[in-house]
């Protein structure tokens, strides 16, 4: 069974404040390619003009350090297949005795706070779930493969270093931001997938992030 974690990317849907949202159009509408086909026979080719950081997306280590792996870097031993393991927690912060007792090596531990419920209001853009420095701290020790959250960043957008960041992704350990639907996984027993395309020279794109059980 599939589960879907990502939030759906429309015209003009606002992902993180001050980033422009999505333009979606037609390249070539439907009407306008008849001319190049037979009779009955049209399509549709799209266009998107689109920030990285829209939707549920993957942060590379290039997004971060200059020198770091960018998407098309990634292995995708690192982003699909990986063995799930979901942390539930209500903390604003989250902190490292959360992951203490828990399984993290090798896992895409996705960390689920209930904050997407806010996705597409005011309320989603300030006042989020965080982790700590010393919970990445701890991740990037214990080897984890990938961390997820389904907030509006990984880390506390008062704190400019960026901890988080800088310490999974200088790690080689991609990020998945504003995941949604967490609440359909069990704790365990999942398969996690987060492909983005395989682009040179940038950090961080969208995904269809999601999870297979059993």
């Amino acid at each position: 069974m599939a589960i879907d974690l990502s939030h759906e990317i429309g015209h003009g849907t606002v992902t993180y404040p001050g980033l422009p949202a999505p333009t979606i159009c037609d390249f070539l509408s439907r009407e306008d390619s008849r001319q190049y086909y037979a009779e009955g026979v049209e399509f549709h080719i799209g266009r998107i003009d689109i920030v990285a950081n829209t939707g549920t997306y993957i942060d590379s280590p290039f997004h971060r350090y200059r020198q770091g792996k960018d998407l098309a870097a990634l292995p995708l031993d690192g982003l699909v297949d990986l063995e799930g393991l979901k942390v539930r927690t209500d903390a604003p912060a989250i902190h490292a005795d959360v992951f203490e007792n828990l399984p993290v090596e090798n896992r895409a531990v996705l960390i689920e706070t209930a904050w997407s419920r806010h996705w597409g209001t005011e309320r989603y853009l300030s006042g989020h779930p965080f982790v700590t420095a010393a919970a990445a701290r701890l991740l990037q020790e214990r080897g984890a493969k990938l961390v997820g959250i389904d907030s509006l960043n990984i880390d506390d957008m008062a704190d400019r270093s960026r901890p988080v960041h800088s310490i999974l992704l200088g790690a080689d350990i991609p990020i998945v931001e504003h995941m949604t639907n967490l609440s359909a996984l069990p704790e365990t027993g999942f398969r996690f997938f987060a492909a983005p395309v395989k682009v040179r020279e940038f950090g961080t794109f969208p995904v269809r992030a999601f999870a297979i059980l059993g």
